[in-house]
C-alpha cells in the first residue's frame, strides 16, 4: 500500500490562510522559496487529493489556460509549481460536484475505502487544505504530515486540525529550515514513525 502525505504552510499561530504570508520583501522571497518547495515536494507524489473547495482554490490559480501561455504575474518559480500540479492525477473528494476535469475524477463513496483503494493504486498521494485532511487524520488514514511553518503570527482564521475529535500523536522524522525563515517539519504517526 502507498502512502498519503499532508502538506500545508502554517503559521506560528496555527493558522492556516493561503492569504497569510509574511509582509514586504520577506513575503515575497518566502512565496518564490514556497512555490519551489512545494513543487519539489508534489513532484514526488504519484496523484493528488483534493477536497471540493482545495480543488477549485487550485483549478483557478494554477490550471494552464486555454491559450496554453501562463499569465504575466507568474515568475519562473510560481511557473515551475502550476506546470508540477497541472500535469498530475487529481482525485477530488466531493458530494457537490456533478463532473470535474483538468486532469482529475471525482472520488465516490466512503471515504475511507474510496482513499485507502487510491493508496493501492499510488506509491505516494498528496493532500492539503483543511476539511478533507481533518477527515482523513480522524481515519487514521494519513501517512506523513509536512507542516510549513512560517515566521509569523496571524492571530485569526482558520486553525489546523481545528475540531480534531482525538489528540494525534505524532514523531518527527524529517526537519528543513528554509532561507525566508519557514521550517518544514514532517512527522509520521508515532506508531509508525520508523
Amino acid at each position: 500500500m502507498g502512502m498519503l502525505r499532508y502538506s500545508i504552510n502554517v503559521t506560528l499561530d496555527g493558522c492556516c490562510d493561503h492569504n497569510v504570508f509574511p509582509s514586504g520583501a520577506a513575503g515575497q522571497a518566502h512565496l518564490e522559496e514556497m512555490h519551489v518547495h512545494h513543487a519539489a515536494t508534489m513532484e514526488r507524489a504519484d496523484a493528488l487529493l483534493f477536497g471540493r473547495v482545495v480543488y477549485e482554490m487550485m483549478e483557478e490559480a494554477w490550471r494552464r489556460p486555454a491559450s496554453g501561455e501562463w499569465p504575466e504575474w507568474m515568475d519562473e518559480r510560481a511557473i515551475g509549481f502550476a506546470e508540477t500540479i497541472d500535469a498530475k492525477p487529481k482525485h477530488v473528494v466531493s458530494t457537490t460536484l456533478g463532473a470535474v476535469d483538468w486532469n482529475a475524477e471525482l472520488v465516490r463513496g466512503d471515504l475511507a475505502p474510496a482513499v485507502r483503494a487510491l493508496k493501492d493504486q499510488h506509491d505516494e498521494v498528496m493532500t492539503g487544505g483543511l476539511t478533507l485532511p481533518l477527515a482523513l487524520a480522524e481515519l487514521g488514514l494519513i501517512d506523513s504530515y509536512e507542516l510549513v511553518v512560517m515566521p509569523v503570527v496571524a492571530g485569526h482564521g482558520p486553525r489546523l486540525f481545528d475540531g480534531l475529535a482525538q489528540q494525534l500523536d505524532l514523531t518527527l522524522v524529517d526537519r528543513k529550515e528554509l532561507s525566508s525563515g519557514a521550517v518544514a517539519l514532517t512527522y509520521h504517526p508515532a506508531a509508525t514513525a520508523d
